[in-house]
């Protein structure tokens, strides 16, 4: 694989496209660049991107569109009429994670913030500020390009991310009824793949996710009469052993399904039996039903146990979030994927291997699930490189898939995927996507 090149390609009608995206690019860059910078210092949590928020609406006010705050909480939208045509949406996260910065960049955040658990470092770990950087640098290229294009554009900073929250917030306040509903929806996310490449894949790419809380009840007492009391911590080891047949027993062997006990919390000391237990439990697969069917199986064989263990009452369950499964349209991905090849050069394209991760960007364009009824909207979510070429090369594995295995990924204290290349690559994949509907 390599980055790609500067050699013109020429569109139908005979115009340098990839040039014009280009040049208006370099020409918005450096405000861009500032503007990621300002944003990765101050990074801020969840439904709490105020001043985030704010940064990003006057950007895009300053390009001349129609900007309105406050949308989900703090999401931004922005809006760009430019005459008959389709409705694009391109979406761009703000939310950063509590997450100590060890980057050892000279704009690194130092910030910290108040949460329920005490005070807790900020870090934008997972490029957030990254993608909406790029949705202003986009909005840019597009607001340049005006006589290129009809339609109309539709821009998204959107909130709370991380938690799987702030999609479905801005689709409850009314988002495609007060803006209008978009015939395409465009993202995309930083990934450790080689920086100035990115990658497609069809139908489905990222796991859906429940992040599910249980308290297993007990009848506390002396660690000496054990019979007297019900151990919860009895009950919830025979729960972390009992889930992991789920996975081996219920689900067929071709599917994919991670079920996780993340957290197992009970008692305070040796010789007291305590009251209760609490487990935190991560469940993902890439099929929605199937996902239900494992979040069933799971509440099924927690009540079993407890019911076995002389729990007093039955187990409590709380979803602390979830997500769907991310599915891309294909022939939508195969229309973005060539005006990516026109970008940047069939050689800068590669073949994204299917994620775990998961994300909230499917509430968009899934009408049931995202609650805005009709027929579901395509979407198409891709993924841009982030590793510089230096130590790409120095990598051990071959492909993408196996170099990621050696390299940091979202989430870590050390990733940084701000580097100039990507953010560039970034802005035109996004101008180029949107211009393969408009143009």
């Amino acid at each position: 694989m390599t980055t790609h090149t500067d050699s013109s390609t020429i569109d139908d009608t005979g115009n340098d496209l990839k040039g014009a995206i280009g040049a208006q690019m370099e020409a918005a860059f450096d405000d861009v660049q500032a503007l990621y910078r300002r944003l990765h210092q101050y990074p801020e949590l969840p439904f709490q991107e105020h001043e985030t928020s704010a940064r990003l609406a006057e950007a895009l006010e300053t390009l001349g569109y129609a900007v309105t705050r406050g949308v989900g909480g703090t999401g931004v939208v922005a809006v760009l009429k430019n005459g008959d045509g389709p409705t694009v949406m391109l979406r761009g996260d703000m939310d950063a994670l509590p997450i100590k910065e060890d980057t050892g960049l000279d704009y690194a955040s130092t910030r910290t913030a108040e949460t329920e658990g005490g005070t807790v470092p900020l870090m934008h770990a997972c490029g957030h500020d990254l993608h909406s950087s790029c949705v202003v640098g986009a909005a840019a290229v597009m607001a340049g390009l005006k006589e290129r294009w009809s339609g109309t554009l539709m821009l998204i900073c959107q909130p709370a991310e991380e938690i799987f929250g702030g999609a479905r917030a801005m689709l409850d306040d009314g988002l495609y009824d007060r803006f209008g509903r978009p015939d395409v929806i465009l993202g995309q996310h930083n990934m450790p793949a080689l920086a100035g490449s990115v990658g497609h894949r069809a139908g489905g790419t990222m796991a859906a996710c429940t992040n599910l809380a249980v308290t297993i009840h007990g009848a506390g007492g002396h660690g000496s009469m054990p019979a007297q009391t019900v151990d919860p911590v009895v009950i919830a080891a025979h729960v972390v052993t009992r889930l992991q047949t789920i996975v081996s027993r219920e689900v067929p062997p071709e599917e994919t399904v991670v079920v996780t006990v993340g957290k197992l919390a009970a008692g305070t000391q040796a010789n007291i039996i305590p009251h209760s237990a609490e487990l935190e439990i991560n469940i993902r697969s890439f099929d929605n039903a199937l996902h239900r069917q494992v979040v069933a199986s799971i509440e099924r064989i927690i009540r079993a146990e407890c019911e076995a263990g002389r729990s007093p009452k039955p187990p409590a369950f709380r979803v602390l979030n979830e997500t769907i499964a991310l599915h891309n349209h294909p022939a939508s991905v195969e229309r973005v994927r060539r005006a990516h090849a026109a970008q940047f050069g069939e050689e800068s394209l590669y073949a994204m291997p299917r994620l775990n991760g998961s994300e909230d960007f499917p509430f968009f364009g899934n009408a049931e699930a995202g609650g805005f009824g009709g027929e579901d909207i395509p979407y198409v979510y891709w993924f841009i490189g982030a590793t510089p070429a230096e130590r790409w090369a120095e990598t051990p594995g071959e492909g993408v898939a196996q170099k990621m295995r050696h390299l940091e990924m979202p989430h870590s204290p050390y990733y940084f995927p701000g580097n100039a290349l990507t953010m560039r690559t970034g802005i035109e994949a996004m101008a180029a996507g949107a211009l393969a509907y408009l143009a």
